[in-house]
């Protein structure tokens, strides 16, 4: 997630290196997920069907919010940020642009739905809910609904799209909180990514990617 939020930073901060931090967070951030898999906690991949449901749901809520807002609130507060790459003008060569699309998208549909998972609602919510070692908790546990709050709350936190992401947000926690099911929300992380995508490529609508 360190990697991942640096190189996000980078790329915003120094618009020329955007497309260089996008593939190299892609790839540094793959590297330890693999390597470091046999020490994460084993994922069940119950109600899996359910997150591919609340992924179509999810890209639906996230572009239909979004745009709601900007219709009725054309001024609401969202953080300051370099202007999307449209990558159908920014490179020359078709192969550079379908090159980088491609990595653009798996990095989206595979990287970042095990990542974050792995990191806001497998690690971080088990720390909320027992701070003096995570291990102690289970995957979902509720604990009155604190690790919902304050996991949404910072969720939003690295979204531009800020309020729609608290949404989103509450929907994978409850998805979470239901199943027990770490797989089911990296499967509805993925869908929605996914989705959210082709959305993009289809519609050019380059502010959502």
């Amino acid at each position: 997630m360190a990697i991942w939020l640096i190189f996000t930073w980078a790329g915003g901060h120094w618009p020329g290196f955007y497309v260089a931090s996008y593939v190299l967070k892609v790839f540094l951030t793959a590297v330890p997920l693999l390597l470091f898999r046999r020490r994460y906690l084993k994922i069940r991949w119950n109600y899996w069907w359910l997150g591919i449901v609340l992924g179509i749901v999810g890209v639906f809520q996230w572009v239909g919010m979004e745009k709601g807002l900007l219709h009725l609130w054309p001024s609401y507060p969202r953080p300051s940020g370099a202007s999307p790459l449209d990558p159908m003008t920014a490179f020359f060569s078709p192969l550079a642009r379908w090159s980088f699309i491609a990595i653009r998208w798996a990095g989206a549909s595979l990287v970042v739905p095990f990542m974050e998972e792995l990191f806001w609602r497998d690690f971080l919510w088990r720390t909320i809910a027992a701070p003096a070692d995570f291990k102690l908790a289970k995957i979902g546990e509720w604990d009155r609904g604190i690790p919902l709050i304050f996991v949404t709350l910072l969720f939003c936190s690295v979204h531009v799209e800020w309020m729609t992401a608290i949404v989103w947000g509450l929907m994978i926690g409850g998805l979470l909180i239901y199943t027990r099911s770490l797989g089911a929300c990296i499967v509805m992380h993925a869908v929605t990514n996914f989705l959210l995508g082709a959305y993009v490529l289809i519609s050019h609508d380059w502010p959502f990617w």
